[in-house]
């Protein structure tokens, strides 16, 4: 019997980072030395249950949308404090579901993001630069999931949105914008009219 071997190729993004992206990244900013380049370390995909966290049906919903759109079996989440407005008590399961991709289904769904997702967006103008944390990382909110090309129609009906975290190794405003601007996130023009 013959046996067969599937080739595993790295995924288009992470292969032109290695080959391009980090040599002109350190040579447009200056950076001495190869190691001191941004970095995509993981990406975070959650999405918050909120006022439908006692509904099993929305749960579900939630759960094969994050499953279809990362590939990955999300985590619950509990809530971590207590919030009486919210009827949520501290350690409460399912008051949301995250991801965390690596490697190189990072890698595949950034590509699917930036590529198919986000052009898809009605009067899209660009994502926001004010995104940034002060150690570099990005978050990005999808406030309609019905963006993803792996959902179905029937799936998209009970809508909810999606946190993105995109958290960059030696990362700081700058850095991690030419970056995410390499792999061809889109940022909106400055003083641009929206």
């Amino acid at each position: 019997m013959a046996k067969t071997t599937a080739i595993a190729t790295a995924p288009r993004l992470k292969a032109l980072y290695a080959s391009e992206y980090a040599k002109e990244l350190q040579a447009e900013l200056g950076l001495s030395n190869i190691n001191e380049v941004p970095k995509l370390e993981k990406i975070v995909v959650s999405v918050g249950i909120g006022k439908n966290k006692d509904d099993k049906r929305h749960y579900e919903v939630v759960r094969n949308t994050v499953i279809k759109v990362t590939g990955q079996m999300p985590v619950d989440r509990m809530a971590k404090k207590s919030i009486a407005g919210f009827k949520i008590r501290a350690g409460m399961n399912r008051v949301g579901l995250s991801v965390t991709l690596r490697g190189a289904r990072m890698y595949e769904f950034l590509d699917r993001l930036v590529n198919i997702s986000l052009p898809r967006v009605r009067d899209f103008h660009g994502v926001s630069a004010k995104a940034f944390d002060k150690g570099g990382n990005y978050n990005l909110g999808v406030t309609d999931q019905s963006i993803f090309a792996e959902l179905s129609f029937e799936e998209t009906q009970h809508i909810h949105g999606l946190q993105v975290t995109f958290v960059v190794k030696n990362g700081s405003k700058p850095n991690s914008r030419a970056l995410l601007e390499k792999f061809g996130v889109p940022f909106e023009k400055e003083g641009g009219n929206r």
